[in-house]
C-alpha cells in the first residue's frame, strides 16, 4: 500500500459521505488494513488532508493549465471565457470526487482562500486570468465573477447528482452538453432582454419591506435552528436542542420521534414559511420580470429576519441533508413556478426545479459571504446595502448573464 493508494482511497471514501464522516478507521476498512497501518504513512488525519490538498491542486493545475494560457491569448473575450469555462467543467465532469473535496474544503471556506490561489500561482495557473479576461468586455466587480465560479460549480454538482456519477462515468456527450448549458447560463442567464430587467430596484425592496413576516416560529424549532447553526446538521444532537431549552433529552420526545423527525420538521416548516413569503412578494406585480425580482428579495429578506436559518441553509447549500422523502408541495426549488419565465415555459419539471435551486444557491452564497457582513445590521430584519447592491446584481446576472454587465 503506497501513499498515494490512501489519498485516492481517502477522495473515494470520504467523498461518497461528502465528509460528514472522515475518520481513519472508515479509511482503514475501506482499504482493508487496520488503522495503524495508515500512520506508517501519515502522522495523523490532518497530514492525510494535506497531502490530498496537495494532490487535488496538482491534478487540477496539470488540467487547465494550458487552456488558461490559451485563454489568456485569446483575441475575443467571450472564447477566452468559454476556454476557461470548458476546461474547469472539464476537470470536475470526469472527477466526481474532486468536485466534492473542492466544495466541502474550497467552496465552504475550510481551507485558506488566499493560500490555495497562491499555491494554484506557484504552479502557473492563476485563477485571476478569468476576471481579467472578463474585464476586458465586461464590468467584472469581484462579485461577478464570484457568481460565475459559482454557477458553474452549482451545475457540475446538479450534473453529477443527475447522472449518478459515483456509481458510473458520465458520458463524453454527457459532459459536453452540460459544459455547453454552463456557458450558456453564464454569458445570457435565463435569456430575458435588457430592456425588460431595467427595475426601480429601490420601489420593489420598499414593497417588500413594508410586508409583514410569517409568523415566528415556535421556541422549539427556534432552539433547533440556532443548535443546527452553531453545530452543523450532521453534528447538532437532541442535547443540544435540549440544553438551550433548558429540558432534559427525554422531554424532547414528546415533541420529535428522533433527531432526523427533529430537522425535517424543522426545514419543512421553514420551507413553508419562506416559499409564503416569496409568493406574497410575487404577487405584487403582473410583470414576470419584476415578480422575479420581488420573489429574490423577499427571499433575502426573510433569511436576514432569521440568521440561524440562513446559516442553517448554508451547510446545506452543498451537501445533502437526508430528511427522508420530500414533500412536493413544499418543494422550495419549485419557488418560481409562479413567475411567468417565457424561457422556461416549455422546460420540464427537473429544469424548472434547477433554476430555482440554482437561484438560492446564488443567492445564499451572496449572504453568506464574509464581505457582506455588516454589524451594524444586526439589530434590522432587511439585506444591508452593501447586500442590496449585490443581489441587485445577482438578479442582473440571473436574468441576462455576463451579458448584464456589457461595457
Amino acid at each position: 500500500m503506497t501513499k498515494q493508494e490512501i489519498i485516492n482511497a481517502a477522495f473515494k471514501t470520504w467523498g461518497r459521505n461528502l465528509y460528514k464522516k472522515t475518520s481513519l478507521s472508515m479509511l482503514a476498512g475501506e482499504l482493508g488494513v487496520s488503522k495503524p497501518a495508515l500512520y506508517r504513512h501519515f502522522e495523523n488525519k490532518q497530514a492525510l488532508t494535506a497531502a490530498m490538498t496537495e494532490h487535488f491542486l496538482d491534478d487540477f493545475a496539470n488540467s487547465v493549465r494550458d487552456d488558461f494560457q490559451k485563454a489568456n491569448s485569446a483575441k475575443d473575450a467571450d472564447e477566452g471565457i468559454f476556454i476557461i469555462i470548458e476546461s474547469i467543467a472539464g476537470f470536475f465532469a470526469g472527477n466526481v470526487y474532486a468536485l466534492i473535496f473542492s466544495i466541502v474544503n474550497i467552496y465552504d471556506r475550510n481551507l485558506d482562500g488566499h493560500s490555495l490561489l497562491e499555491s494554484l500561482k506557484s504552479r502557473k495557473v492563476d485563477m485571476g486570468t478569468l476576471q481579467h479576461i472578463i474585464n476586458k468586455k465586461y464590468f467584472a466587480e469581484t462579485a461577478t465573477v464570484q457568481m460565475v465560479y459559482a454557477s458553474l460549480t452549482f451545475f457540475m454538482s446538479n450534473f453529477h447528482k443527475m447522472e449518478n456519477s459515483m456509481k458510473k462515468n458520465p458520458s463524453e456527450k454527457k459532459i459536453n452538453e452540460i459544459i455547453l448549458i454552463i456557458n450558456n447560463f453564464i454569458s445570457c442567464g435565463l435569456g430575458f432582454s435588457a430592456e425588460n430587467t431595467a427595475l426601480n430596484f429601490k420601489k420593489l425592496e420598499e414593497k417588500v419591506e413594508k410586508t409583514e413576516l410569517n409568523s415566528k416560529p415556535e421556541p422549539f424549532f427556534e432552539a433547533v435552528a440556532q443548535a443546527v447553526a452553531e453545530a452543523g446538521p450532521w453534528d447538532v444532537s437532541m442535547e443540544m436542542v435540549a440544553k438551550r431549552l433548558g429540558l432534559s433529552k427525554s422531554s424532547l420526545y414528546g415533541h420529535f420521534k428522533n433527531r432526523k423527525d427533529m430537522l425535517r420538521r424543522l426545514f419543512i416548516g421553514e420551507f413553508k414559511r419562506i416559499i409564503e413569503f416569496a409568493r406574497q412578494g410575487i404577487g405584487m406585480s403582473e410583470d414576470p420580470a419584476q415578480q422575479l425580482y420581488l420573489g429574490i428579495f423577499s427571499i433575502a429578506v426573510y433569511l436576514s429576519s432569521r440568521p440561524e436559518i440562513l446559516v442553517a441553509m448554508s451547510w446545506i447549500r452543498t451537501r445533502r441533508l437526508d430528511l427522508g422523502k420530500p414533500d412536493k408541495e413544499l418543494e422550495i426549488f419549485r419557488l418560481f413556478e409562479d413567475v411567468d419565465i417565457r424561457q422556461l415555459q416549455n422546460s420540464g419539471e427537473e429544469n424548472k426545479r434547477r433554476i430555482s435551486h440554482w437561484i438560492l444557491f446564488l443567492l445564499i452564497n451572496i449572504l453568506t459571504h464574509p464581505s457582506m457582513s455588516d454589524d451594524s445590521q444586526k439589530e434590522k430584519f432587511s439585506p444591508c446595502n452593501s447586500q442590496k447592491k449585490h443581489i441587485r446584481m445577482l438578479y442582473k446576472f440571473i436574468t441576462l448573464g455576463l451579458g448584464g454587465f456589457k461595457r
